[in-house]
């Protein structure tokens, strides 16, 4: 079956060129999961209520903007529709006509209080893709509550694992599940897309910030048969792969193999710890680790970080803590082609993140900015209506 899609965007035209999403979602998971479906081609319409995504109202040093919500918002055109109205209800009818994937992030119940439910969108539109981002899914007893990225983490153990051991639980600053739930639903999406053009029909995809925490853990999430229900799950390898004082600021080193591990003895002159029988191995190392830090820590007060970033080079896997400012303008970001200068109507220009998957042959357009609030609401709208007349004389 030859694919049925529309509305390609100008420019270079990406994987998903020519596929129209309606996002309705709001805050990080949902809109950035559009956002990535839009850098791979698609054309993204991201519709929100009057009061707009709340995302637009959180902390922001920008007086006219949210960073947060261009950071997740970009290359979307924005329409503002009170589907609670029935004829703006209607707008969004309209919209679905020429619409190959919705996705939104509404509690369990919403939908169908508005009408968009997934019962009655795959009725009228059998080939749509409904994509559903929930806390906690589709079933079972917390179902219909509310998700948050943090409340999920410290949920599921991730909070527990953070943190020096013994310590108390602490948080995971930057929204990781909410971003990794993004990326399931990017690729669940993409699949369902996939999947259609040889079955004819849409489907429902959902998409939990739930199984977006656990699936992050895959590794710990093992219970081997007869092992005890409370065994270790720490992945963390010793004291010596980790974050370590320089002489000026601090630098993360791995040294798990036997390689590195002979590496980072031989350029801090510790050779004598490389010979040690009682630390020929990951295992012997944590358990010996407050012997090895003092030596090490010593050691690396000869340098900065930055210094031992280039005395390790490829011989030791490491990294100088930087700022998220300074990856603005770090060599291998610009050389990747991973910030693009992105015109704004309010802001004039602001960098930010460009494309986040190569593609050699159809590497999708040029980002743009997310939108201002009902930016793009009339001409959408129009477009809308005019194409249901041509429907009806026709």
């Amino acid at each position: 079956m030859s694919p049925v899609f529309h509305h390609a965007r100008e420019g270079d035209a990406g994987p998903l060129g020519g596929v129209r999403v309606l996002d309705l979602s709001a805050y990080i998971a949902g809109p950035y999961g559009c956002t990535l479906l839009a850098d791979q081609g698609a054309e993204v319409i991201k519709v929100e209520p009057p009061g707009g995504d709340n995302l637009r109202n959180y902390p922001s040093t920008l007086e006219a903007e949210s960073r947060a919500f261009l950071g997740v918002n970009r290359s979307k055109r924005g329409v503002v529709l009170d589907l609670k109205r029935d004829e703006e209800r209607a707008v969004l009818y309209r919209l679905l006509r020429e619409a190959d994937v919705l996705v939104h992030n509404f509690r369990p119940g919403v939908p169908e209080r508005l009408g968009i439910g997934y019962a009655t969108l795959s009725a009228l539109h059998p080939r749509l893709v409904y994509c559903a981002v929930t806390g906690y899914g589709e079933t079972g007893p917390l179902k219909d509550k509310a998700g948050y990225d943090q409340v999920l983490q410290t949920m599921t153990g991730m909070c527990a694992m953070q943190g020096k051991r013994g310590g108390p639980p602490e948080l995971i600053y930057g929204s990781v599940v909410d971003y990794y739930a993004a990326a399931l639903l990017a690729a669940g999406v993409s699949s369902a897309l996939y999947e259609r053009e040889r079955s004819g029909q849409g489907q429902y995809v959902g998409v939990s910030l739930l199984r977006s925490a656990l699936t992050m853990q895959s590794a710990r999430m093992v219970w081997a048969q007869g092992e005890d229900h409370d065994i270790s799950r720490d992945m963390r390898s010793g004291g010596v792969t980790g974050i370590h004082p320089t002489r000026d600021g601090f630098l993360y080193i791995s040294a798990n193999t036997p390689r590195f591990w002979r590496a980072l003895c031989a350029k801090t002159g510790l050779d004598a710890l490389a010979d040690d029988p009682r630390l020929d191995s990951v295992r012997k190392r944590a358990r010996h680790a407050d012997e090895i830090l003092p030596q090490l820590h010593r050691a690396l007060q000869a340098h900065t970080a930055l210094e031992w970033e280039e005395i390790f080079g490829e011989d030791v896997p490491c990294a100088a803590a930087r700022q998220v400012e300074d990856m603005f303008e770090h060599p291998q970001v610009l050389a990747e082609g991973m910030i693009a200068e992105i015109g704004h109507p309010v802001l004039g220009s602001y960098r930010g993140i460009a494309r986040p998957i190569r593609f050699g042959r159809t590497p999708g357009p040029e980002p743009f900015a997310a939108p201002t609030l009902g930016q793009h609401t009339g001409e959408i709208v129009d477009a809308a209506a005019g194409d249901e007349g041509a429907d009806e004389a026709s």
